[in-house]
């Protein structure tokens, strides 16, 4: 009996990721706060045929690195995407799970986390991937609110390293 797990098709999309990457990122941290830009570079490798490791870094608004991990597979058993994301300015581990668009194109990945409005509190939130090319992919971030409304507080642009 052998325990390896074979590729399906979800872990094929992931690898569309891997390589070297730069992005340019605009983040409003609270309604009558500016917009706040940033850029950095992310380095994603593949970790077997199962997940994908990405590693990024980037100057925090107002000066200061900020450099984060996040892991990406797919889980056969549960049928969505899971993985963790993790910052160097926050003390909270980030569990994802989610699932693809019928397009293909967008991976909303869901997860919770403190409020940004009352720390002592969880909020739901919210990262897309999106694809646009083999070259340039989005990723924003939401949170949800009590009423179920989505509110967007960062998009950013990658661009592939050629």
């Amino acid at each position: 009996m052998s325990c390896k797990t074979a590729p399906e098709p979800q872990h094929h999309w992931l690898r569309q990721l891997v390589g070297d990457w730069t992005f340019d990122a605009e983040c409003v941290m609270g309604p009558d706060q500016p917009a706040s830009k940033l850029s950095g570079i992310e380095s994603i490798r593949s970790l077997g045929d199962l997940w994908i490791i990405a590693e990024g870094k980037g100057e925090m608004p107002g000066g200061g690195l900020m450099e984060s991990r996040m892991t990406l597979g797919f889980d056969p058993a549960k049928n969505k995407f899971v993985g963790t994301w993790i910052g160097s300015v926050m003390a909270n581990l980030f569990v994802y799970e989610g699932e693809l668009d019928p397009a293909r194109k967008v991976l909303p990945l869901y997860t919770t986390g403190p409020s940004f409005a009352d720390p002592t509190k969880l909020a739901t939130y919210q990262d897309v991937i999106q694809i646009e090319s083999a070259s340039r992919r989005l990723l924003w971030s939401q949170t949800q609110g009590d009423d179920g409304a989505w509110t967007r507080f960062m998009t950013s642009t990658y661009s592939r390293v050629a």
